[in-house]
């Protein structure tokens, strides 16, 4: 009986083990489903929305093909449509009765578009020659924007590959029950094997043979070495023994995996989403979403460092005007200029990309789009903060840095929104903040000019104000003493060109970049006395020496911090960063 429960032991284990592998092997369903289509028609865009990309449950697997070159990116979708405008596109959309993609023309004005290549809203991208795959878990608010060159037609072979569920959850029970059913097999067969031999009693003794006379002539072989025979049974016996456990030991390790298992054993798997920018919504209201998010921003500072410091080496005004507008690029247009003149004048600060310590995005789904960031350099304890107030006029525009000013080592923020959610862009007018962003400039210049005098002094906290130090009223009379007697200094201010840019703090008040310009006049006083300008205004105007006289303006990138109406507090300078941006000769 023995023998027959292991019998059917081996056989209901071997049935369990097969059947679970099978399932794994032969019986296992499809891992993916494919949807496909292939376009026809002459729009050089393509753009595939969240729902279609979302339309089975899974990671999305991309694949794109059917041009020479193959570019595709993925961004907001307000985003991607705001970049495609008037040009017509193919949208694509999919058929869950034919399990295939669909494809409809939307036409507008435009038949082609530019290079989308490092654009700032695209959250990532992919370009090759001949065809991209990429692999993405989109949220609802994502698209993907697919292109050519922006002159050919789009790519016409496009798939969108989705997983699917093929886990096989009794696999694992069934083979670990086989092994089970295995071991009670073996330990059956050996109770069986060991009572069989018990069962046969004692042997009776062989009977003893005489003893027969040996022969001279007779010569007894040499025995062979028992160790041989003796090596082999007991190398087989260990083989025997090693088989079974060797191949438990792989089928048990088959079994391991989480596929394999009910998921009240294992837990329910998941996937895990693409990261991208959450917007905490309150009810009733219209909250937009931030206007990049902190990856995001790290790839648009990469980008600007690198146009910086060739256009900086270079000293080439033309390549810092693709990622510099307004006062910044002013300002380093002069730099440039003073440079190529004079090599010892120093350049102007790096943009680092070592460290981002602030991301305050305008919370918006609109143009233009302002973000305010710090950037740090750790490995350089000399170099100070470095505030830039950034700037895209258009979705197919870039961002680019409309101030940058240098923050004192003691400079302390106010507090500010999380990344994800933004901040507001305020009017220039604003009447909620102790002073309007538009009245800064000159409040602060008329400061500079007549110190403590001036009628806005109390409305500034200029205890530890480093920039009236370097070019307020005392520094300007220094100037004036050290002109000769047959010349004067004049001194004028007015609201640089760059418009100011405010974004509200989580205290009702903002940071506010405004720009004043510093206009130093100096004339001959008496007949047949002439000026002669040094430095870097001698530099930038070319003139040497002049009867008529000279004239510098100075520009000045100023960062405040402006209190909300009501507040006790006043208006603080963050930070600054001033040079010459022009000197002429007096008409």
């Amino acid at each position: 009986m023995r023998f027959i429960a292991a019998i059917v032991s081996f056989v209901i284990a071997f049935g369990l083990i097969a059947y679970g592998i099978a399932q794994r092997t032969v019986l296992a369903a499809p891992n993916s489903v494919t949807a496909s289509a292939v376009l026809n028609t002459d729009a050089t865009v393509t753009v595939i929305d969240s729902k279609t990309l979302r339309s089975l449950v899974g990671r999305q697997t991309v694949d794109i093909s059917g041009s020479d070159r193959v570019f595709a990116a993925y961004g907001r979708t307000e985003d991607v449509l705001a970049w495609v405008g008037n040009a017509s596109y193919n949208k694509i959309g999919y058929n869950a009765g034919k399990v295939t993609l669909t494809n409809k023309l939307v036409k507008g004005s435009q038949t082609a578009v530019p290079n989308p290549q490092g654009s700032d809203l695209w959250l990532g991208e992919y370009a090759h020659t001949a065809s991209v795959n990429f692999t993405v878990n989109v949220p609802d608010d994502i698209s993907v924007i697919v292109i050519s060159d922006g002159k050919k037609p789009a790519p016409s072979d496009i798939s969108i590959r989705w997983p699917l569920d093929n886990r096989t959850p009794w696999s694992g029970p069934l083979i670990v029950g086989g092994f089970l059913f295995l071991l009670i097999g073996i330990a059956l067969y050996l109770a069986a094997f060991i009572h069989m031999r018990r069962a046969r009693g004692p042997r009776r003794k062989s009977p003893k043979m005489p003893k027969v006379p040996r022969q001279r002539s007779y010569r007894a072989p040499k025995p062979r070495p028992e160790s041989s025979t003796a090596g082999r049974r007991s190398s087989k016996r260990r083989m025997i023994a090693v088989v079974p456990v060797v191949l438990i030991g792989t089928l048990a390790m088959s079994g391991c995996s989480a596929d394999l298992w009910p998921q009240f054993i294992t837990g329910a798997t998941s996937s895990t989403p693409t990261p991208t920018a959450t917007v905490a919504k309150v009810p009733g209201t219209d909250v937009q979403p931030p206007a990049v998010t902190a990856p995001q921003l790290k790839a648009i500072i990469s980008r600007i460092s690198v146009v910086a410091a060739k256009a900086d080496a270079t000293t080439d005004p033309a390549l810092a005007k693709t990622r510099f507008t307004g006062a910044a690029l002013e300002l380093r247009t002069a730099n440039y200029a003073i440079r190529k003149v004079d090599n010892t004048y120093a350049p102007l600060a790096p943009i680092s990309t070592e460290k981002i310590d602030v991301t305050l995005p305008q919370s918006t789904n609109k143009w233009p789009r302002t973000v305010f960031t710090v950037v740090t350099t750790p490995s350089n304890k000399t170099a100070p903060p470095l505030a830039l107030t950034l700037v895209q006029e258009t979705p197919r525009a870039e961002y680019k840095v409309a101030y940058a000013t240098a923050l004192g080592a003691n400079t302390v923020l106010p507090r500010m929104a999380p990344a994800n959610v933004g901040a507001t862009r305020l009017p220039p007018d604003d009447k909620f903040l102790v002073m309007a962003p538009s009245a800064l400039a000159l409040s602060y210049g008329d400061i500079l000019e007549k110190g403590p005098e001036s009628l806005f002094a109390k409305q500034f906290d200029t205890s530890k104000d480093a920039l009236i130090g370097l070019i307020g009223l005392d520094a300007r009379k220094k100037l004036q003493a050290a002109l000769p007697a047959t010349a004067a200094m004049t001194f004028a201010n007015s609201v640089g060109s760059a418009e100011s840019i405010a974004l509200g703090s989580n205290d009702a008040g903002a940071i506010v970049a405004a720009y004043l310009n510093e206009t130093f006049t100096v004339k001959p006083v008496e007949a047949g006395a002439a000026v002669n300008p040094e430095g870097a205004v001698k530099s930038l105007s070319g003139v040497t020496g002049s009867t008529k006289g000279t004239q510098a303006v100075y520009g000045d990138q100023l960062l405040f911090y402006v209190p909300p109406i009501g507040s006790k507090d006043k208006v603080v300078l963050l930070g600054f960063a001033t040079g010459l941006i022009s000197a002429k000769e007096l008409p």
